[in-house]
């Protein structure tokens, strides 16, 4: 029996990319195609930032800095053990539905408080999962930043090297780190 090396299994995978009931079937096959499909699903989910369950995950991977960004909104992260890939790492752009995506997320909480004003806290996470993007992302090539950026994301934007592309909308830069409104007074 001839084995086929990962090379040639990367590319019949690569080649059915956007076909993920097939990459997801696949994925379950055993540990080696997992490892090789992971990376492919991983690597464009821009156009899935909507789904909460797609923000969840990346949730999940949030540092200490990151998730203390979070604090002063009291929003409670998913309680869930750490995911078994660092999805982020895989990821290649970010912008587009980011914020629809956490809008959604924000709205799927029954203990979030802000219900009724829900800008400031989803900037929060916003800022802090774009700096949890460049901080992992060992493939980030396309960033786009719209309205507000933070100190924290001019930090981690500053150590990244992997960018090609960054598309800013409508920016400007905030001193203040994320307080809420109410606090500011």
């Amino acid at each position: 029996m001839i084995k086929l090396p990962n090379e040639c299994f990367f590319e019949i995978f690569n080649n059915i990319r956007f076909d993920f009931k097939s990459l997801l079937s696949c994925l379950l096959v055993n540990r080696q195609w997992c490892k090789l499909i992971v990376p492919i699903l991983w690597s464009e989910p821009t156009e899935y930032f909507d789904d909460r369950g797609l923000i969840e995950m990346y949730l999940l991977e949030l540092n200490a800095k990151e998730q203390a960004l979070l604090i002063p909104f009291k929003i409670i992260l998913p309680n869930c053990p750490r995911p078994l890939f660092e999805y982020a790492s895989y990821t290649k752009s970010v912008g587009g539905y980011l914020t629809a995506g956490i809008k959604n997320w924000l709205n799927g909480r029954r203990n979030f408080k802000y219900k009724k004003n829900y800008i400031e806290p989803m900037k929060a996470i916003k800022c802090s999962l774009i700096a949890m993007f460049l901080r992992a992302s060992k493939n980030l090539m396309h960033l786009r930043l719209e309205n507000i950026i933070y100190k924290t994301i001019l930090e981690n934007l500053s150590l990244n090297n992997t960018i090609i592309s960054l598309s800013l909308n409508h920016v400007y830069f905030d001193h203040m780190e994320l307080v809420p409104t109410e606090a500011r007074q």
